[in-house]
């Protein structure tokens, strides 16, 4: 008895119970379009309205799929990290007889959650890291588990980790098969992308537009993937030194930057990354005195509707340029308008 209390503690308070009441109404309204025959991870993704946290992403995922639905997981620290995911999401989208649910304990964003069978949902949160936790679920969305089940979650896990195995041909009949997106949203989507990096071209200064000959610049990122709902990652983008030495100036320019950043999108995050680790305190960089001529800098973009990552990395390039006072100007506690 006294353990079935201390479980509802955190409805003791008016806080803590109008948190449990949230989540009741989100995993409810998730149930109902589940009975529909859609993907968990999808839904997730689809869900308007308030986001999940880290802990209650977890908590759905046991309650929906393993207690209400049966599925059957495997999981596993990861042995190797994965960088190209695309080829897996082809293998398992072929799986018709099971339907598939990953989650995946990211370093910096905690518990993202994906459906393997799609590129787009898998690259949002990739790529795996060493190390890291992942889980995979196998079901077949409310209709009774079997072995085969089992054995799907167990086989993904072991492509998950890089290994060689033999897939049954029963995997690739059945009803669990992957809807594509609609062609007009995607023609809409790639419609608008194309008039906001047009329109960012037409109204960038001569002194971006040759940093940017000096290095490819990615597109925007606007993709379906980076609009969905949840917190989502940009690939990592580089940034090649070409100062002597990543000295204070660079530092200073790169907070100043990232600062101007975060102030027009307060809902984003930049990570920082050097040597695959990541950088919490960017002065690091160069109290190391590594950084230097040549070196290359990694940066990623977390969050809700990501935009200016092309932009972002324009700067970045040119903070840690010789060209970094540029960013230096003005009072220290004067926000740049960058963005």
């Amino acid at each position: 008895m006294a353990n079935n209390m201390g479980s509802l503690d955190i409805l003791s308070t008016r806080a803590g119970f109008n948190t449990a009441v949230r989540h009741i109404k989100k995993t409810l309204s998730i149930i109902d379009l589940i009975s529909a025959n859609k993907n968990l991870a999808d839904l997730l993704e689809e869900a308007e309205g308030e986001e999940l946290s880290n802990e209650q992403r977890p908590v759905i995922l046991r309650m929906l799929l393993v207690d209400k639905m049966g599925y059957k997981t495997a999981s596993a620290n990861l042995t190797a990290a994965i960088e190209d995911l695309s080829s897996l999401a082809d293998e398992f989208s072929r799986w018709k007889a099971v339907d598939l649910v990953v989650a995946y304990y990211h370093p910096d964003m905690g518990v993202q959650v994906a459906n393997p069978k799609q590129k787009e949902s898998l690259a949002s949160i990739g790529p795996f890291k060493k190390h890291e936790l992942l889980v995979v679920f196998a079901g077949k969305m409310g209709k009774p588990t079997d072995e085969l089940c089992q054995k799907a979650a167990d086989l993904a896990l072991s492509l998950f980790q890089g290994q060689k195995v033999k897939i049954p041909e029963e995997l690739y009949k059945g009803e669990f098969s992957v809807k594509p997106a609609k062609p007009e949203k995607k023609a809409a989507i790639a419609k608008e992308s194309g008039k906001s990096v047009t329109k960012k071209a037409a109204k960038q200064p001569a002194k971006e537009k040759v940093a940017a000959k000096a290095e490819k610049i990615p597109a925007d990122v606007s993709s379906a993937s980076s609009q969905k709902a949840g917190m989502r990652m940009t690939p990592m983008y580089s940034v090649v030194v070409r100062n002597e030495l990543f000295h204070n100036g660079n530092v200073e320019a790169w907070k100043r930057i990232i600062e101007s950043y975060k102030t027009k999108y307060p809902g984003l995050e930049v990570y920082i990354y050097y040597e695959g680790e990541r950088i919490i305190n960017i002065n690091s960089l160069f109290k190391w005195g590594k950084v230097k001529h040549g070196s290359t800098i990694q940066f990623a973009v977390a969050g809700k509707d990501i935009k200016d990552v092309a932009k972002l990395q324009r700067y970045l390039m040119q903070g840690a340029s010789p060209q970094f006072e540029a960013f230096l100007k003005g009072p220290v506690s004067t926000v740049l308008k960058l963005f």
